[in-house]
């Protein structure tokens, strides 16, 4: 079935003049424009696209990647209102998203970026954002574990650190002595449960632990060498800071991948510079 907000691996059915037609396995059509289609494009390939209402409320598919899919929160931009509502950068070309203005209970500033989640509106099928975001975001029940990783969206900057949405389902926090990189609202991260308190609150790491954390580190590490041309001008003796600057880990993180890399014998160490060996 042909929902809107979604991505489909849809059949190519024909070629008309406005585009081609794709179907899915029930027979539903939809039109891909013109101007997302290829001269490779054959009747009978199979196609990944998102599909969305246009202006006229016509089921549409496009080749471009929103920034965010029904049941997914997101950070977009307020571009356009009406007497209806707010407009926000989608990432689509043709379209804007729409939140009506029952799920805006504060001011929105053109140009302002905001929090939102989105659905499918069950009487019209057309996909719409909502600032209202703890009906479908809450810890009631705690859907992940400890160690376990997960996704990230930095929603908030907080004085302790940032507030996040764990796997568009829940809040987590990520405190300040857990960032070593630049982290900004709207990101999304991968990260990693820290700890679940008995009160359903959920710290976040942007850094695995133990085994995993150092063999992560020294995986990353040795992989920026080897873009880095063999050399990077860091060592025992850096700062915390300009470790984090260039390689985004903590210096205590970075003292274990140099060791682990130093045991495999992978890297020459010194005060202030890292060299790799020939492999």
């Amino acid at each position: 079935m042909l929902n809107a907000g979604e991505y489909h691996t849809l059949r190519i059915a024909r070629i008309a003049d406005p585009g081609i037609y794709l179907s899915d396995e029930e027979g539903g059509e939809v039109l891909l424009p013109n101007r997302y289609v290829s001269l490779s494009d054959h009747v009978g390939d199979l196609v990944e696209v998102f599909v969305y209402h246009d202006s006229e409320n016509r089921l549409i598919a496009t080749r471009e990647k929103p920034l965010a899919t029904v049941g997914e929160a997101a950070v977009l931009e307020a571009v356009d209102r009406n007497a209806h509502g707010i407009f926000l950068a989608w990432g689509i070309t043709a379209k804007d998203l729409f939140m009506p203005n029952r799920n805006v209970p504060f001011e929105v500033q053109m140009g302002g970026k905001y929090l939102v989640y989105l659905y499918r509106d069950q009487l019209t099928g057309r996909v719409v954002a909502t600032t209202k975001l703890n009906k479908y975001v809450s810890n009631a029940e705690i859907g992940v574990r400890a160690k376990e990783q997960v996704d990230v969206l930095v929603a908030r900057r907080m004085e302790m650190g940032y507030r996040v949405v764990i796997n568009n389902r829940h809040w987590g926090m990520i405190y300040n002595d857990q960032i070593f990189c630049p982290v900004k609202v709207g990101d999304r991260l991968t990260g990693y449960v820290h700890r679940i308190s008995d009160e359903g609150r959920i710290d976040v790491m942007l850094q695995q632990e133990g085994r995993e954390q150092r063999e992560g580190a020294a995986t990353m590490l040795l992989e920026l060498l080897r873009k880095r041309g063999g050399t990077l001008p860091l060592g025992d003796k850096s700062s915390p800071e300009d470790i984090a600057a260039v390689t985004g880990l903590s210096k205590k993180n970075f003292k274990k991948a140099v060791g682990t890399l130093y045991r495999e014998r992978k890297i020459v160490p010194a005060d202030n510079l890292i060299t790799l060996t020939e492999e």
